[in-house]
């Protein structure tokens, strides 16, 4: 069973930056496709970022290229997502979640994810 266990969140005023990491138990991690999720209060959950089992792919929303960055340490059995020139609009819970690389799907939807972690607040204040 795979645990995920985000941390890094917090609260940073408007052109900061934050590292979130998720820390993967009880898998062998680089059989996993990893993703970042957010959902802000009333709204949907939604892509932010998604990287593949070896690193070698990744997959960014819109509305984070070029400010996010997502990466993978497989030996650490850890994914990481940099987020550089936060915005007011960034706030959000974000969520790490895992797929096995055995399926193919599409990175982008949340319904291609079968574990989650708990979530980690980020507040940037303006």
């Amino acid at each position: 069973q795979v645990q995920l266990v985000g941390s890094g969140g917090g609260l940073v005023q408007t052109g900061g930056s934050l590292r979130l990491s998720c820390a993967a138990s009880g898998v062998t991690f680089s059989y996993y496709n990893m993703g970042w999720f957010r959902q802000a209060p009333g709204k949907e959950r939604d892509f932010v970022a998604g990287i593949s089992w070896s690193g070698g792919s990744t997959y960014y929303a819109d509305s984070v290229k070029g400010r996010f960055t997502i990466s993978r340490d497989n030996a650490k059995n850890t994914m990481y997502l940099q987020m550089n020139s936060l915005t007011p609009e960034d706030t959000a819970v974000y969520y790490c979640a895992a797929w096995n690389r055995v399926y193919s799907r599409n990175a982008y939807d949340r319904n291609a994810y079968d574990y989650w972690g708990q979530g980690t607040q980020v507040t940037v204040s303006s």
